[in-house]
């Protein structure tokens, strides 16, 4: 029986898809369109701004240069995932599943590692259900919320999967492969407490550029533990928050992870701990035509991490109410819609605003969601009006965009259209760099049959 680290390694070097590889291949494609999408609207945030910058200071002649999907530039392979992860997780309207963001690490990485090898499309998209398998497999042997210890996931699994991708792009040998695992164990890390700060978006781009250093580290020569993972003080020990890991479960490929747990596209530009919620206080708000004037409280009930990512009771950032259940309420009791445009500072301290997060309470639901231990297995919310009357959510298990709850395509296209539309109304004179919305969309529809990723871009 091989030892977890090495068992991965086997995978990666030569990977099964089975015989749902394409719906496998699918899901990694919508996965890649709904990252390339918030990241061009996302470009222009101060963090973004900030990445680009620091990454132009840390350029050596002579790399290999992959492009900034924003168009205009050109970075080494390592800083162009950066550049791209950050801007991808910048306005965290990412995707989400195994309590973190899959996509918006895997994706820069592997893009940047294909466009500098000439990979194929169905390269990349295979490349990416190798990352998540392992992503997947890894935190499938907790039953405890990562958060609650501190541990980001789309940081810390997040360094590992997108090594496990590169390392297959590149085709290296199980040894070097197990090595690259290990190394990438050892360069992870992220903190819940730095949510909706900058530093957050940062975990993305950090994620995917450490995964270049521990595959090039790996192929140099670099040595490292074989049992990284799964030693009782390695990797999986040292993230779980009470010990409740399982180290020893021998790791058997079969269909992919990707095939069960799925990716949820976000369908508000906010934590998606407050999802569920906004769906409710918007359903509530225009079943009844709730005037936001006459609530005298609310009450949400939400799972013990969720309360702790969204932990900014009165927020006075667009930045910070991304991480706020009270401005989560308040804006779709208010303006019953959480968009992009409710995103500004001024929005979110507007008088009104205020008076609402005042009014906001939250209770904490005990009940863990066995599917995904970042969440409760519901959330509720109670809307008391001045008048006496109590409205109730009743308990919402799913919310709209989620695996089980998924957006239809006419919605998918529509959130692409509007990230690209952000993206013109700020790129200028940039604006012809990339091609339009209409082909850039229809390019990754096919993104199985590109036979060079350097074309994705191309005009």
């Amino acid at each position: 029986m091989h030892a977890l680290t090495q068992a991965l390694a086997t995978y990666i070097a030569q990977p099964e898809f089975g015989a749902r590889e394409s719906e496998a291949l699918a899901i990694a494609r919508q996965g890649m369109t709904d990252t390339i999408a918030v990241a061009l609207a996302g470009h222009q945030e101060p963090v973004a701004r900030i990445a680009l910058e620091y990454a132009r200071s840390t350029l050596k002649s002579g790399a290999q240069s992959a492009p900034l999907w924003f168009g205009g530039a050109t970075l080494p392979s390592p800083q162009a995932a950066f550049v791209n992860g950050v801007a991808g997780h910048a306005l965290d309207y990412d995707d989400v599943a195994l309590s973190g963001h899959p996509s918006t690490v895997l994706t820069p990485a592997i893009l940047a590692e294909g466009h500098a090898r000439g990979a194929s499309g169905v390269e990349c998209l295979r490349a990416y259900v190798v990352g998540y398998e392992v992503w997947a497999e890894l935190a499938s042997r907790e039953s405890d919320p990562y958060h609650i210890k501190g541990w980001h996931p789309t940081a810390v699994f997040g360094t590992v999967a997108a090594t496990a991708a590169l390392a297959y792009l590149r085709k290296l040998p199980a040894a070097d492969i197990a090595r690259a695992l290990a190394i990438s164990a050892s360069l992870a890390s992220g903190l819940v407490a730095n949510f909706g700060t900058m530093t957050k978006p940062l975990h993305a781009g950090r994620a995917g550029a450490l995964a270049f250093e521990a595959v090039t580290l790996a192929g140099l020569g670099l040595s490292a533990a074989t049992d990284a993972l799964e030693h009782h003080a390695g990797f999986l020990a040292a993230l779980s928050p009470h010990g409740h890991v399982d180290r020893e479960r021998p790791y058997r490929p079969g269909d992919p992870h990707i095939l069960t747990t799925r990716l949820s596209i976000k369908k508000y530009p906010v934590c998606y701990s407050g999802h569920r919620v906004i769906d409710a206080v918007i359903d509530m708000a225009n079943a009844e035509n709730l005037d936001a004037a006459k609530v005298a409280r609310i009450t949400v009930g939400i799972g013990p991490a969720q309360a702790s990512m969204l932990r900014n009771a009165a927020p006075v950032t667009a930045l910070e109410a991304k991480f706020s259940a009270q401005f989560a309420v308040a804006a779709a009791l208010l303006r019953r819609k959480v968009r992009l445009a409710e995103l500004n500072d001024e929005f979110v301290n507007e008088p009104a605003m205020h008076e609402l997060y005042r009014k906001v309470a939250v209770e904490i639901v005990k009940a863990p969601d066995p599917e995904d231990a970042a969440f409760a297995l519901y959330d509720t919310v109670a809307i008391e009006m001045q008048d006496g009357r109590i409205l109730r959510s009743g308990e919402i298990r799913y919310p709209r965009g989620h695996a089980h709850l998924p957006l239809t395509e006419a919605d998918l296209r529509t959130k692409f259209d509007d990230c690209l539309a952000v993206w013109r109304a700020q790129a200028g004179t940039n604006a012809g760099a990339i091609p339009s919305a209409g082909t850039l969309y229809d390019r990754l529809t096919s993104l199985g049959q590109i036979d060079n990723i350097r074309t994705l871009f191309g005009n």
